[in-house]
């Protein structure tokens, strides 16, 4: 299952029929929200389907598709879902500072005539002319954006695999000074998209130009996309084994504020963890934990620790002499660990792994050996002959 979205070009009719039915469906999301809420501390539970039957034969009154009511409560339903499930937070309701963007089409829809695409109780609507992936358009969403209105269609296609040329295997350390570390010793500058905008955005901010504003803050979000989007297909077309650490996001978003959203890394991990099945590699996310004080040749706890230890970038081990930058020792122990390399055989050699030397020095791989690594897929690496 792949995901496109249209740009699309709707006749003035058609953008008003829309903005009614986000109208109608903000007060159907609030009265599910609080229908569930509400009953569930009487002790009353809805099944899916039972749900949908509490305002059936609306659709019509209100001059929406039925499917489409249908599918508001769906939204409505599985994030409650979510929530008694502890995997998120309680849904809010929607208002004039939470505006509800979105409408969805649960049914599958035709495929596109041209530049035409028809869609349920609005008709014919025009799209930029875009290629689309053969395959069956399984549902739809319509979002409003601060640039227009879009069509985010599921289609059931395979995705494409990411052509390889090489296949190392890295340790990655994400950061904000520099967005990426690599156990290579390969570093990815930061492009600080906010910084350059900040002014321009603060500026629209002081004047109340709210158009303007979400307009610069969308431009931000596709300058953020566009670059994990470039920066994963290349890791992942040149490595077999990509291994992450995982850092506390919400941790450090108390601390460091909005260099944390900038950077983007939860958005980089998904792309990656979402490519790499596709083409063949193994995508691996390890804790963080010790990454930093860790001597990645002979497993030494003599690093910098601490905020006080967050100005120290250069460090020499106080056990074996080594020289370690701050960021890529990390890296290179965030590859150890996804590995399965214990510290105590590190330095033992042996010949014919060169996709595991990538700092200049062999290990030998143990898969077993790291029993408390946290990992997002379970598949293991094979280990190599001896």
């Amino acid at each position: 299952m792949i995901q496109r979205q249209l740009k699309l070009r709707l006749h003035p009719s058609q953008e008003r029929h829309l903005h009614t039915w986000l109208f109608q469906l903000t007060g159907v999301w609030n009265w599910a929200i609080r229908t569930i809420e509400q009953d569930a501390k009487d002790g009353i539970y809805y099944t899916q389907k039972d749900f949908h039957n509490l305002l059936s034969h609306h659709g019509r009154k209100l001059g929406i598709p039925s499917h489409t009511l249908q599918g508001m409560l769906d939204t409505a339903y599985l994030a409650w879902a979510r929530c008694f499930k502890k995997l998120a937070k309680k849904p809010r309701l929607k208002g004039q500072r939470n505006k509800l963007t979105s409408i969805p089409f649960p049914d599958p829809f035709k495929a596109p005539a041209g530049t035409h695409v028809l869609i349920p109780s609005l008709g014919h609507v025009r799209f930029h002319a875009q290629a689309l992936p053969a395959g069956l358009l399984k549902s739809g969403r319509i979002i409003k954006r601060a640039s227009g209105w879009s069509l985010c269609l599921c289609i059931d296609a395979p995705p494409n695999a990411i052509p390889p040329v090489a296949a190392g295997a890295i340790g990655i350390d994400p950061g904000f000074h520099t967005l990426l570390t690599l156990s290579t010793g390969e570093k990815r500058a930061h492009p600080h998209e906010l910084r350059q905008t900040e002014r321009r955005l603060g500026q629209a901010q002081r004047g109340d130009r709210a158009r303007l504003v979400a307009r610069l803050h969308e431009r931000l979000a596709n300058q953020r996309k566009d670059r994990n989007h470039t920066l994963s297909r290349r890791l992942v077309a040149e490595n077999r084994v990509i291994v992450w650490s995982k850092d506390n996001a919400t941790g450090l978003a108390r601390a460091f504020g909005k260099s944390v959203a900038s950077a983007a890394h939860a958005q980089l991990r998904g792309l990656l963890s979402s490519k790499c099945p596709a083409s063949g590699r193994q995508f691996l996310a390890v804790p963080s934990r010790f990454s930093t004080k860790t001597c990645s040749a002979c497993g030494s706890l003599s690093g910098p620790t601490g905020y006080a230890g967050l100005k120290v970038r250069q460090w020499s081990c106080a056990a074996c002499g080594s020289a370690h930058d701050r960021d890529v020792n990390a890296a290179i122990n965030t590859l150890h660990a996804g590995v399965g390399t214990p510290h105590e055989r590190r330095r033992k050699a042996v010949p014919g792994i060169p996709w595991l030397e990538p700092w200049g020095g062999s290990t030998m791989v143990d898969t077993h050996a790291a029993a408390s690594t946290v990992r997002e897929q379970p598949q293991k690496i094979a280990p190599a002959p001896v």
